[in-house]
């Protein structure tokens, strides 16, 4: 907390601002600053975006890709969407 009221007062703004502000530009996708920034957070607000591990260094099964195409190719097509 000391470390969020010390940047608070470096800008001259209240406590409660200052976090507003920092909660509204880590999760409103206009205001990310490169395209794919502002797709990858619509996608994860709407929960369409899964992040792998880097970590984990696991690829998926050849029957888990072919689910997921299946389950992929079942829906409506962008374009239905894309006006």
């Amino acid at each position: 907390m000391l470390r969020v009221k010390a940047s608070a007062s470096a800008l001259g703004r209240s406590m409660n601002d200052y976090v507003t502000a920092v909660l509204e530009a880590a999760t409103n996708p206009d205001l990310a600053d490169s395209a794919a920034t502002r797709l990858s957070e619509r996608l994860s607000r709407a929960g369409l975006l899964v992040v792998p591990s880097p970590s984990s260094g696991l690829r998926p099964s050849a029957e888990a890709v072919a689910l997921a195409g299946q389950r992929a190719s079942a829906g409506r097509p962008v374009s239905e969407f894309v006006s």
